[in-house]
């Protein structure tokens, strides 16, 4: 999607869009008084939006920084791109030229746009249909425990915090915490799916529900099954001094913190291959 993506992509689309002229069959009416905030809805925070600009600096070295949860690598733009309060053309044309990897974040943010607008039955509905026999677990103490950041496992319990905290979570992160409760927990995406729309700032439809599809294995990968993410793995690997688990898990490495994962990692991946392969047999 990517390369054909790229390959139609002109100067021309990065131009203004002469939404104002130029066109006499649009819908047009008066103007009128911009309702309130707290007319559609929306109450008062005590969390911070993050600003709408990003340094050109950032955009060059998104590639090299933006798996690590610990620094900050990455534009927390997907807020201003979720309400409008931003130009996805101009950042678009920015990224490239200074990050082709952004440019690339931007794309799966349109292709989860398309595939929603297709498929709209993905609101509820597994992408792959041989996947609706899964048997999932659903076991309800292992949820509230994963949506409390209560797992025993760091990474785990750092993410889901993050995300109560700050309606935000690390993108690395976000395909952790989501893998360990489809593959690790079997429970069904879609309940982390509610969740992550209750507390995400940034939340946006398509790109939620695609993002849990394509942890879950449900989407439109051509093998998933076998994708399960190791979060010790990924911690040596992206937080290997822990900066990001101790600011969001200060108790880690106490005897406050809980020592028992809340399922071990290298059986219930194994038990996650397994049951997702008889779907695909059963299909």
């Amino acid at each position: 999607y990517s390369k054909r993506w790229l390959e139609r992509l002109t100067p021309a689309h990065f131009s203004i869009y002469p939404s104002a002229t130029g066109y006499t069959n649009w819908f047009r009416h008066e103007e009128g008084a911009i309702p309130s905030l707290e007319a559609m809805g929306f109450t008062e925070s005590a969390i911070s939006a993050p600003p709408r600009e990003v340094p050109d600096d950032l955009l060059a070295k998104y590639a090299d920084r933006r798996n690590i949860p610990g620094v900050e690598g990455t534009s927390r733009l997907s807020v201003h791109l979720r309400f409008g309060t931003i130009s996805l053309r101009d950042l678009a044309a920015r990224a490239q030229k200074l990050g082709p990897v952004f440019l690339n974040e931007l794309i799966w943010r349109e292709f989860y746009m398309m595939l929603l607008f297709h498929y709209p039955r993905l609101v509820t509905e597994n992408f792959r249909k041989e996947y609706d026999r899964i048997p999932w677990r659903n076991n309800p103490e292992d949820f509230d425990r994963w949506c409390a950041g209560r797992t025993g496992v760091p990474l785990v319990d750092a993410g889901m915090r993050q995300l109560r905290a700050m309606g935000y979570v690390h993108n690395r992160v976000r395909m952790v915490v989501a893998s360990f409760l489809c593959k690790n927990l079997l429970i069904d995406w879609r309940w982390g799916e509610a969740w992550f729309a209750r507390y995400l700032l940034d939340y946006e439809l398509s790109s939620n529900n695609g993002g849990w599809q394509w942890a879950a294995g449900t989407g439109t990968d051509a093998a998933p099954y076998f994708r399960v993410f190791n979060p010790v793995s990924q911690q040596e690997r992206f937080d290997p001094n822990f900066d990001y688990v101790r600011r969001w898990v200060p108790e880690f490495g106490t005897p406050s913190y809980l020592s028992m994962p809340v399922a071990d990692l290298k059986a219930s991946r194994q038990r996650a291959i397994e049951v997702f392969g008889k779907a695909r047999l059963n299909s």
